[in-house]
């Protein structure tokens, strides 16, 4: 789900640098010394989930767990989600520098939207809590996909066709997201409940 070096335009990237800058600067104020762990943690599952790739007819997509990281970090998913995409930059040349911003923002915010939207329903019965999770995930994964969609056609209307093939494809990735993030803070709230806040 990167968007590579040499697609985006200037003022695109430029803003979501600004953007993932805010979202950093926020992040980083409200991580607390004793949940620099769990960030950790969340950072690593985000770093090795986007390696297991997906077929998905001539193209592929892969697992992200940006509605995990952002239900269970708010805010401090943008700094979890920055290393991680760092590093995968520097590892295996993933995305590019120019695109860190963009990229970091494009995944990083809708964790936190989901953070804001779904965080409630984890604390109810274990139904309600899978349900949670698995909105809080998809929806994630969903509105990365129409972030990075909507700056690929911002750039250029030709991309109009390939942010739309990029977008749908992850429509059936956002089911999986969705019931990997259930299934985990189901299993939070029953062994680790003080992870979920």
């Amino acid at each position: 789900m990167h968007i590579s070096e040499g697609v985006l335009s200037v003022p695109v990237l430029v803003s979501g640098a600004v953007l993932s800058v805010v979202g950093l600067t926020i992040g980083l104020h409200k991580i607390k010394n004793e949940n620099i762990p769990k960030v950790a943690i969340l950072s690593s599952a985000f770093f090795i989930a986007s390696l297991i790739h997906i077929p998905l007819g001539p193209a592929s997509a892969h697992l992200v767990l940006n509605g995990l990281v952002g239900i269970l970090l708010g805010w401090a998913a943008f700094p979890s989600i920055f290393i991680a995409l760092l590093l995968q930059t520097v590892l295996f040349q993933f995305g590019g520098f120019t695109t860190l911003g963009i990229n970091t923002f494009s995944m990083a915010m809708p964790g936190v939207f989901s953070y804001y939207i779904f965080r409630g329903l984890l604390h109810r019965g274990k139904n309600i809590v899978f349900l949670g999770g698995f909105l809080g995930g998809a929806l994630a994964l969903v509105v990365a996909a129409a972030f990075i969609s909507l700056a690929l056609v911002i750039t250029e209307k030709s991309f109009t066709a390939v942010a739309g093939t990029f977008f749908i494809m992850h429509l059936p990735v956002s089911i999986i997201e969705g019931i990997i993030t259930g299934f985990v803070v189901v299993y939070l709230k029953k062994v680790k409940p003080e992870a979920l806040g």
